[in-house]
């Protein structure tokens, strides 16, 4: 297995590069910001730019965390990756990179000057200091699991729901043996953030009921609250259930789908959602007749 590096300063477009360079040179394996993509999926790790400081974010990128290091280990010897090109701010970042991941140190060194422009560079640090984007070279589909609380290409969204189109639609899918993607994702990390994001306890409420609705036959909301907090938010939710053996089950599949539909519209990061069943209706004319407070 053969170690490159490719680095230059932060800010510089490595990210955004590094695709289309591992695509040219035919390298396998991209090690960026904490992340291993294979042949352009994310196989393990975990990302930088998830931290809510920059000093975890160094950690992160650095493979200090022990259940990180390890993870990232298993899966360069599960796939047996041909090159593996570490992205880093400079030589000795990615050596310690290296170390760290117990594989050899770059036998090449590839630099952000070999392979870009003067303009593309100052374009690149104004997205990033300006305007806090920055690129993780792999899907924005994938990324979407891991990144709740994350803005991800926010623009691309929103026209794609404007055509009437998901992230839930379906792509064609990649042959297995194909070379690392040419998608990129954008995203604004939570310490690049110079202001702040809110949305009002009435907006969670809602969201919560509408959730709701599709369990009407089997519980209602009777309260709910939550921490307000945009990084770690928890919410706890009390319903009245019918009485019925399903209806466990059907508060788990309710607890299940806030989770979802609060991580997906509100981009905050969910801690947990409690339901707590604080009362039992004899039948579903009792179930209904329960009144929400608040409202």
């Amino acid at each position: 297995m053969k170690t490159v590096s490719f680095t230059g300063k932060s800010g510089t477009g490595k990210s955004y590069q590094a695709t289309a360079l591992a695509q040219r040179k035919r390298f396998d394996a991209i090690i960026d910001d904490g992340l291993l993509i294979y042949k352009g999926q994310i196989v393990a790790g975990t990302s930088a730019k998830k931290c809510a400081t920059k000093a975890a974010a160094m950690r992160a990128a650095l493979f200090n965390v022990q259940e990180q290091r390890d993870a990232v280990v298993a899966a360069i010897e599960e796939h047996k990756p041909n090159v593996i090109m570490i992205i880093g701010t400079s030589d000795r970042m990615t050596d310690i990179i290296a170390d760290q991941l117990g594989i050899d140190k770059p036998s090449e060194r590839i630099y952000i000057e070999d392979v870009s422009t003067e303009e593309d560079r100052k374009l690149a640090a104004h997205y990033r200091i300006d305007e806090g984007e920055h690129v993780i070279p792999a899907p924005l589909g994938q990324l979407r699991r891991d990144f709740a609380g994350y803005f991800m290409n926010p623009i691309k969204l929103f026209r794609d729901r404007a055509r009437g189109t998901s992230l839930d639609t379906p792509r064609p899918e990649k042959p297995k043996d194909a070379g690392p993607s040419d998608e990129r994702t954008v995203v604004r990390p939570t310490f690049s953030y110079s202001g702040n994001f809110e949305i009002s306890e009435q907006v969670i409420r809602d969201i919560i009921n509408i959730t709701a609705s599709k369990y009407e036959g089997s519980l209602m909301v009777v309260d709910r609250m939550s921490n307000g907090r945009q990084l770690n938010m928890s919410v706890t939710i009390d319903v009245r259930v019918l009485k019925d053996p399903a209806a466990i089950d059907s508060c788990m599949d309710f607890q299940r789908d806030v989770h979802e539909t609060l991580s997906r519209m509100t981009a905050f990061t969910i801690d947990n959602v409690n339901v707590r069943i604080s009362d039992i209706a004899d039948d579903h004319a009792d179930l209904i007749s329960s009144k929400l407070h608040g409202q």
